[in-house]
């Protein structure tokens, strides 16, 4: 996708959530820096990648040296995000710079959602992070974090709108990939009208909603199918777990994947297709990743506060979708979360 010169219309005022000095003193970081150190979190979805790339490709065009990376072991760009612009300001984490002066992180609650990259972030002398979790922990130096926006991607348009930069065409289809991935495709209870107000800035630049949505939802491999029919086989309904709300859950192990030669990515669908069953209020996928550990996925139709059970099992996420590690079985993964959830207070 190429840029457009047409100019995008500015943003309303920032949120009350994010302190003013805090957003002045990431504009004035990132205006005065001369080289930038980007980070999102492991594993990326549309709004961490897409948050990255979008302000990263703004900075670089200002004339700042720009490093962009996340820390997975096996570094490679998810193939659903892969048609984003702004990926050759990527570098593999080896290469990222190991005491960066200037380190801004995106999408990221807790540090060790920096990976292979945690240390870095320890050593660098300012790290902006910009941030929408709930569970959001408070590290870093510069908070412009704010639970009520509904994706990262928002945020990061307040700060491009306040450092003065244009958004082209490439810019607004990785914020646009952010907004439309954590809103479910503008399907989320987060959808405000402030969601819709920056989508038509957005599009007003000229880029392609269409092209965006096939290449998110559209597309998959046939192998894809396969692993779908094993995985929907195995699916449990549980209508008196979590307090009688309901449970919905299956998993995926490493096993599946190698059948069917698929890389660990092309799970991230699946929590979509099961969290359309009517009786059970959650929906949860585990999926067994390389290293063998289980990554667990959660869905809430709003009965039960996800969020606040992922974070006591050592992850994070927002009240309606929600994600942790677990080193237990599929099985005692399941109990040990169904006893956190209930009805929300």
């Amino acid at each position: 996708m190429t840029s457009d010169p047409r100019p995008h219309t500015q943003p309303p005022a920032a949120a009350p959530a994010v302190r003013e000095d805090d957003w002045r003193r990431a504009a004035d970081l990132l205006r005065d820096a001369d080289e930038v150190a980007l980070i999102c979190h492991v594993t990326p979805d549309g709004d961490a990648l897409g948050s990255m790339l979008g302000l990263g490709m703004a900075l670089r065009r200002a004339g700042k040296r720009v490093v962009a990376s996340f820390g997975d072991r096996h570094f490679a760009v998810p193939r659903l995000l892969r048609f984003l612009p702004g990926q050759e300001l990527l570098v593999e984490p080896a290469a990222y710079p190991a005491e960066p002066g200037l380190m801004v992180s995106f999408d990221v609650p807790t540090i060790d959602r920096l990976g292979l990259l945690t240390p870095n972030a320890g050593k660098a002398k300012e790290l902006i992070v910009v941030d929408h979790h709930p569970s959001n922990t408070g590290f870093g130096t510069v908070p412009i974090v704010d639970p009520s926006a509904a994706s990262t991607s928002m945020l990061v348009e307040q700060l491009l709108a306040r450092l003065g930069y244009e958004v082209d065409r490439d810019i607004a289809t990785c914020l646009y990939t952010g907004l439309v991935t954590d809103t479910g495709s503008f399907k989320h209870s987060s959808t405000t009208a402030a969601v819709h107000e920056m989508a038509a800035r957005l599009v007003a630049t000229g880029l392609r909603t269409d092209e965006i949505a096939r290449e998110l939802w559209d597309r998959s491999p046939f192998c894809y199918l396969k692993l779908l029919g094993a995985v929907l086989g195995r699916v449990t309904l549980d209508e008196r777990a979590a307090g009688g709300l309901g449970m919905v859950w299956t998993y995926v192990t490493r096993a599946d994947r190698a059948a069917y030669c698929l890389p660990y990515e092309e799970c991230e669908g699946i929590i979509d297709v099961i969290r359309r069953t009517d009786e059970p209020d959650i929906a949860v996928v585990l999926k067994e990743d390389d290293e063998g550990s289980w990554q667990v996925s959660t869905r809430s139709k709003g009965g039960a506060d996800v969020g606040r059970a992922c974070t006591a099992l050592g992850g994070g996420g927002h009240v309606r979708a929600a994600g942790f590690t677990s080193h237990d079985s599929p099985e005692e993964t399941i109990a040990k979360l169904s006893a956190l959830l209930g009805p929300s207070t």
